[in-house]
């Protein structure tokens, strides 16, 4: 699909999700282009609102954004946004996140993630939309040896909760593509970072330590490998998706699934000492065992991406968290 076409501006497009870290981003970046975006959100305290709060700010400086405050779990908000809006593209970005998290409190993933999502296929297949974009996961490969994970690899062994719901979305997702001719497109996302990132991941975390001059946790002792994706790029791999729905297969269905990764993955010792660099100090490191739910390695096979799109991602750890450090110092005033 090297023909694929440019982004209209003139669609209107719901982002659930949109004061999230990827939300945020990509209501941003559409926004600068002319778009007109409704941003759904339930501002929960999962991590710290006024970090959502402060990337809301930034998009209501634009005319053509409208918020609106409701969870995805509730029915009748989602059909009201559906009605009174009437998106031509819909990108599903909210969700329950955190690996570690739903170990402890698998409901809310139960909720956010399965009970939001089906509103959000119900509420499609009921009002005619173009394209349904959805965040899946790198989690759903499980603890899988071979590499690099391609979207054809088996994903039946999810050692999370989170993963477990991220899997059932893009079940879910393809059976109401197939039953109701709803153009779908799951993005497997690969441990994105950058600038207004999410606390609760561990690049955010560290820094925090790091700025503290307190320890941070290694698990494994450090051998761990991520394919860390820089914010930007998943958010230019996404634009370039939204006015290009799946073409039907043999089968009648369009649907597909992506990695949107670096396709490189960075040893985590290695991922530190770029991040200590770039805040320039030094952490104090404490090495734990690994923890439940983590996995060893992610590293995503992009050549689907690059073959559909032109594109994959390449921004370097070293850029990337230039990029993050310079905000992070910037906005907690260090």
């Amino acid at each position: 699909m090297t023909d694929f076409k440019p982004f209209d501006s003139a669609n209107k497009v719901l982002i659930t999700g949109a004061a999230g870290f990827i939300g945020f981003h990509l209501a941003k970046r559409l926004l600068a282009m002319g778009a007109t975006i409704l941003g759904l959100d339930n501002l929960n305290d999962y991590y710290d609102v006024s970090l959502k709060e402060s990337r809301l700010d930034i998009l209501r400086q634009f005319p053509a954004f409208t918020f609106v405050k409701g969870d995805l779990a509730d029915e009748k908000v989602v059909n009201d946004i559906f009605t009174s809006f009437q998106p031509d593209i819909v990108v599903n970005l909210a969700a329950q996140a955190g690996v570690r998290y739903s170990i402890d409190h698998p409901r809310s993933y139960i909720d956010s993630n399965i009970i939001g999502f089906f509103n959000i296929l119900e509420a499609c297949r009921h009002h005619k939309v173009s394209h349904l974009l959805f965040a899946s996961s790198s989690s759903v490969y499980g603890n899988q040896q071979k590499t690099p994970f391609s979207t054809t690899d088996n994903v039946d062994h999810p050692i999370s909760l989170y993963a477990a719901t991220k899997k059932s979305d893009e079940l879910m997702a393809y059976t109401y593509s197939h039953l109701y001719g709803i153009p779908a497109t799951g993005l497997r996302f690969f441990t994105v970072y950058g600038p207004f990132g999410r606390p609760d991941m561990a690049y955010f975390k560290f820094a925090n330590k790091i700025r503290r001059g307190e320890a941070i946790q290694i698990y494994n002792h450090g051998d761990m490998y991520r394919d860390f994706t820089y914010v930007d790029d998943i958010v230019t791999g996404i634009e370039h998706m939204l006015c290009n729905p799946p073409k039907k297969n043999e089968l009648g269905d369009s649907y597909k699934i992506y990695n949107i990764g670096n396709h490189k993955p960075e040893q985590l010792m290695h991922f530190i000492e770029v991040l200590e660099k770039a805040l320039g100090k030094t952490a104090e490191k404490e090495y734990l065992p690994m923890q439940p739910g983590d996995v060893y390695q992610t590293y995503a096979d992009v050549s689907e991406l690059q073959r559909d799109f032109d594109f994959k991602p390449e921004t370097t750890i070293e850029e990337g968290l230039g990029k993050f450090a310079q905000w992070y110092k910037a906005y907690y005033k260090v």
